[in-house]
């Protein structure tokens, strides 16, 4: 979603090369390509104003340390000010009561039904049992589509039968929580096509009768600057804690997800970043403006693939990494698990240095490079993949026509196995060796 914004930016921080003191007229060119940058991006016009302005006063005349450039030390300026843009609120996720109440609510479309369950299972890797509420008796779908997503999960969900009240249902679903002596409850509410009175009065009677400890507006980000307008109507009926912002993974260009907080008052706690239920993020404001920046976001890095890799696989790979015994098996093994991951070009937007190079890495993975590479292997036989050493033009070309591939892709992927195979021979030699016996000629 950020694509655009970022490579604009990278580019414009990137010009401030000197060092010494920033000048005016440096400062002058960089904002107005920072505030081009953030309307384009459909940041609401207020908070680039106010956002500009205090770059301003931050970056004229500041002292560039001794080991950074001029565009590194506005980047870190730049950073900063991100973080206090998005950070707006208390974004604290609570859970207090027991059964602990929380409320989703939105309009039709917002992505509230999967974003229940994406939370369900949040809830539970923090040892929590929750409880999901089909309380939405006007979508015919609605009541199914959360028992479809609770039984994948294994999370019970609670319905009622078709006309009973909206109240009714939340009701029920509190006293089926207690006897399944279920500790939270997440109520999938109803929503409509656009704000009415209805909605409001709906909403405010099933906040009066639960008493939500959480009331959580869950937010298409790609319907731009509209989504702003949806957080303030949603705020003046009900008291709400916080936001969800769905749909992030879109390819809009992500300014409601910049202004939202800082216009409506309302911390954002949740980011939906695709549609499978893994892919929910707690808010880090700090982590989004590094990959807004390009400075990457290792800590979310490491928590997906903690999510994913299973410990013992792991440990058995670094021994064979250690001993030069990788494998193409291995690397298919590895392949699966990245793709677990989630979508390549966002997993390389979070290493450091790499931002720019993440639009080149999804394009690679949606011109299919990396089923290619996945078939040629799967195409191998067992001792093929353990030892490339035997793969003769004959083999070669077998594998190609099983795989649905050329000669050329078969060639290229053993190539650059042989390439990576020798790169982590000279990595095992360091360790077993140590830096002295790396290099013999210093001491």
């Amino acid at each position: 979603m950020f694509d655009a914004l970022s490579d604009r930016l990278r580019r414009t921080l990137a010009t401030l090369t000197g060092h010494g003191r920033i000048s005016e007229a440096d400062v002058d060119v960089a904002l107005r390509e920072i505030r081009l940058s953030l309307l384009e991006a459909d940041v609401n016009f207020r908070v680039v104003k106010d956002f500009v302005g205090r770059l301003r006063e931050q970056a004229v005349g500041a002292e560039i340390l001794a080991s950074l450039t001029a565009g590194q030390q506005v980047t870190k300026i730049v950073h900063d000010e991100l973080v206090a843009l998005l950070g707006v609120g208390d974004r604290t996720f609570h859970l207090q009561g027991n059964p602990a109440v929380i409320s989703l609510v939105g309009l039709q479309g917002s992505g509230k039904t999967t974003t229940a369950a994406k939370l369900a299972r949040h809830i539970v890797k923090t040892g929590r049992r929750p409880l999901l509420v089909a309380a939405d008796p006007y979508r015919p779908a609605a009541a199914d589509q959360l028992e479809t997503l609770g039984r994948a999960l294994d999370i019970p969900v609670h319905r009622a039968p078709a006309g009973t009240a909206v109240v009714d249902i939340v009701r029920g679903g509190l006293d089926e929580a207690r006897r399944l002596v279920r500790d939270t409850v997440i109520l999938d509410t109803a929503g409509r096509l656009s704000i009415d009175a209805a909605l409001m009065a709906e909403i405010g009677a099933v906040n009066a009768v639960v008493h939500p400890v959480e009331t959580l507006l869950v937010v298409d980000a790609m319907t731009g600057q509209e989504a702003v307008g949806v957080a303030q109507a949603f705020a003046a009926a009900v008291p709400l804690t916080g936001l969800v912002l769905t749909k992030i993974d879109g390819d809009a260009r992500g300014g409601a997800a910049l202004s939202i907080a800082s216009v409506s008052g309302i911390p954002v706690k949740f980011l939906g970043t695709g549609e499978k239920s893994d892919a929910l993020e707690v808010f880090h404001p700090d982590r989004l403006a590094g990959r807004i920046l390009g400075m990457g976001d290792v800590l979310t890095l490491v928590e997906r693939a903690q999510d994913v890799v299973d410990v013992e696989q792991a440990e058995k790979l670094e021994a064979k990494l250690r001993k030069a015994e990788f494998t193409l098996e291995d690397m298919l093994e590895q392949l699966q698990q990245v793709q677990k991951m989630g979508p390549i070009g966002n997993l390389v937007s979070m290493i450091p240095g790499l931002g720019g190079m993440a639009k080149e890495a999804q394009a690679a993975v949606d011109r299919g490079e990396m089923k290619r590479t996945e078939a040629i292997i799967r195409s191998m036989t067992p001792r093929e993949r353990r030892d490339p050493s035997v793969l003769n033009a004959s083999r070669r070309r077998r594998i190609a026509a099983g795989s649905g591939t050329q000669l050329t892709d078969v060639n290229r992927l053993v190539k650059q196995f042989g390439e990576m195979q020798r790169v982590m021979k000279q990595l095992s030699g360091i360790r077993g060796k140590g830096l002295a016996g790396a290099f013999p000629g210093r001491r």
